[in-house]
């Protein structure tokens, strides 16, 4: 995928956005709030005050999603960003590229927004001459990793290291067809 926007037919346009942008900041803010809430919840029965999610948003600076090591995808309806995926590379001299901070807001869930990014990403991936693309996630994350596994993503070993993400408790990664290694 260029750098310019990808019309898709379900309406949605997916186009790179830099990570420090005012839009880019609000949708990692919700990802935050809404990855946070769900594990407070399960863990402390609370949720996330909102200095602990200024300390998450600041303490991620997220700056592996802009070029040249990364990339944050905008999924917009009627030009309203309603979700982002981050990609990164992990390891380029094995062809392995990352997901990160999959979201949609909850009002564009169920309408294709996630199938969108998720292309999307891959086709990023493929450009960048990636071979496999893997992820992590929580176990309580259920909706995502279903979404993961409808869309060719398999459990796989850890990857990363606990520092690397602590919260990690699933790991899955795809094979992209077509990509020449």
């Amino acid at each position: 995928m260029s750098a310019g926007s990808t019309p898709l037919p379900t309406s949605w346009t997916i186009a790179p956005q830099p990570v420090r942008s005012p839009e880019a900041v609000t949708l990692m803010r919700e990802y935050m709030t809404e990855v946070a809430d769900r594990w407070f919840l399960l863990h402390e029965d609370r949720t996330t005050t909102p200095d602990e999610v200024e300390g998450y948003v600041a303490e991620e600076a997220h700056d592996d999603l802009d070029p040249p090591r990364g990339v944050l995808l905008v999924a917009r309806q009627g030009g309203v960003p309603m979700g982002c995926l981050g990609l990164r590379w992990f390891d380029r001299g094995r062809g392995t590229a990352e997901l990160k901070r999959m979201f949609v807001r909850p009002a564009a869930r169920g309408l294709g927004a996630a199938p969108a990014l998720l292309a999307a990403a891959e086709d990023v991936a493929r450009a960048w001459g990636a071979a496999r693309i893997v992820l992590d996630t929580r176990k309580d994350l259920v909706e995502a990793r279903a979404l993961y596994a409808r869309h060719g993503f398999a459990p796989i070993p850890r990857y990363n290291t606990v520092e690397d993400n602590p919260y990690a408790e699933v790991w899955m990664g795809k094979e992209l067809p077509g990509t020449a290694r």
